[in-house]
């Protein structure tokens, strides 16, 4: 191996702080985890728990079988919503069926369904930010028959035709883009000035930590790693952020995934993982990198979160 060969390798891994798990996924497996435990295998978890893989497998090794319709769920069973959170519609069928159920839903996405709730006696339409198809999203608009319009970016705030403009408010899915959910959030602002915006920003805090630390992290590293399942939405989100501030960016479900040209000629490499992603993924790709060639991990100075949900009653201990 000549001296060129031997400087291409990467020298150092920069890890994101924070990074991985949030409260609300941490809940979401314990959830799940306490139910196996307390009735014993099977039992039913509506939709992926949190969007990855790797937790997912790991569950069904232990007895979780997920479904996507309630028809799939035996009469009499344990059935658990996802994090994502469900329609009134899914949560009335679960309760008509008789299925023992403990809700996994994110008390962040939980507060959305509750401020949509109370805004919609008042009389209020809504604007949601968010993306078409994910399960947040289709649980949230879920929580009324009609009355809440979707937009994906800017130009989709142009045609929003709502009955009636007085009472119009504005929701967020938990796991956007902060900085592209702020420009729809103005381009509301600018075509309905009187829209009501959340009292507290919707987008979840561990979704805006990871955010500014891939802001911090980017502009010192030569390429970026997010840890994540295609699936997650917020990993997803990491992975553009540092392609937007210019840093080249690649998201793996695992270690597996790794490239090693991705590295050639790269000193510095960022590393992150999206909040569903376990830490022991993230040290099976601090290792895969190591044996690339890198020499040194330096963890990032970054904001500590202490943040905890109770679990539903019942499952504790």
């Amino acid at each position: 191996m000549n001296a060129a060969s031997i400087t291409t390798a990467p020298q150092e891994i920069l890890l994101a702080e924070p990074r991985g798990f949030c409260a609300g996924v941490d809940r979401a497996i314990e959830i799940v985890e306490r139910a196996l435990h307390k009735f014993g295998a099977p039992i039913y978890v509506r939709h992926e728990i949190v969007h990855n893989t790797y937790v997912v497998n790991d569950l069904k090794a232990k007895g979780a079988i997920f479904i996507e319709s309630l028809d799939e769920v035996p009469v009499g069973a344990t059935l658990i919503f996802s994090a994502h959170g469900v329609s009134r519609a899914v949560q009335a069928e679960a309760a008509a069926r008789g299925f023992r159920i403990f809700d996994a839903t994110c008390p962040l996405v939980t507060k959305v369904h509750v401020e949509v709730a109370k805004l919609h006696k008042e009389g209020y339409e809504f604007i949601m930010i968010g993306h078409k198809g994910h399960p947040e999203v289709e649980g949230t608009m879920g929580q009324l028959d009609g009355g809440i319009h979707l937009v994906e970016e800017v130009a989709d705030v142009a045609r929003v035709q709502p009955a009636q403009t007085l009472k119009l408010a504005v929701v967020t899915q938990t796991t956007l883009s902060v900085d592209d959910a702020a420009d729809i959030a103005a381009a509301i602002k600018a075509r309905f000035p009187n829209a009501r915006q959340p009292k507290q920003q919707d987008i979840c805090y561990a979704t805006q930590n990871r955010q500014d630390a891939v802001k911090i992290m980017s502009p010192q590293v030569d390429v970026m790693i997010v840890v994540g399942s295609p699936t997650s939405s917020n990993s997803n989100r990491l992975a553009e952020l540092a392609r937007k501030l210019g840093c080249e960016s690649y998201m793996v479900d695992n270690a597996d995934e790794l490239q090693a040209h991705w590295f050639e000629g790269r000193q510095r490499v960022g590393l992150t993982a999206g909040a569903s992603a376990p830490e022991i993924l993230v040290r099976q790709v601090i290792e895969r990198i190591k044996a690339l060639g890198a020499v040194s991990v330096r963890k990032m100075d970054g904001i500590e979160e202490t943040v905890k949900f109770p679990l539903p009653k019942g499952l504790k201990l």
